[in-house]
């Protein structure tokens, strides 16, 4: 006599459904958005500042999910939120300079730079920084979708820890 979850289970061929799946994923990408377009990406004022998000978890309409695509603006003399989470994030810097206090270090970057955020099991604390008083700084920061496979907490724990001054704008 099973239980309840044992007798669901064996009423489903795991292997069939595999391929279920597989074409269910095929017919999708038939028609799935393969060119996300910024022009048509709305601006997003957030904890963290202002972002305008390429691939996100909850944008499901785009052919592929494993990545996580943002791009953010620091308006002038202004920085984004102060986040702890798991690192492993790639940011290239679009415009702009500053720097950015990677757990309590100062790391300048400007127009052109890529900005490398290690990954650490107990997880970074970040904050960026725009030095420019009269251009806005623009960064591009991707990274793997840990969200899909290991939820929001990513392992480390995802925490706001300051809001950004342009987010009460």
């Amino acid at each position: 006599m099973g239980n309840e979850r044992t007798d669901k289970l064996a009423k489903v061929n795991h292997w069939e459904e595999l391929f279920r799946i597989r074409d269910q994923q095929r017919a999708f990408r038939k028609t799935a958005v393969k060119v996300v377009r910024g022009s048509e990406l709305p601006q997003e004022k957030n904890r963290q500042g202002l972002m305008r998000w390429y691939l996100h978890p909850s944008i499901t309409d785009t052919v592929i999910h494993s990545l996580i695509i943002v791009e953010q603006e620091i308006p002038p003399g202004s920085r984004s939120g102060r986040i702890k989470f798991q690192g492993g994030q790639v940011i290239y810097v679009k415009a702009g300079k500053g720097h950015t206090l990677l757990d309590g270090v100062r790391h300048a970057w400007q127009a052109g730079d890529v900005i490398n955020l290690p990954l650490k099991r107990d997880g970074i604390v970040v904050q960026h920084v725009n030095d420019d008083r009269e251009r806005p700084a623009k960064l591009i920061a991707c990274e793997p979708n840990w969200i899909g496979c290991v939820g929001v907490d990513r392992g480390s724990g995802f925490e706001q820890l300051e809001d950004s001054p342009d987010s009460r704008r």
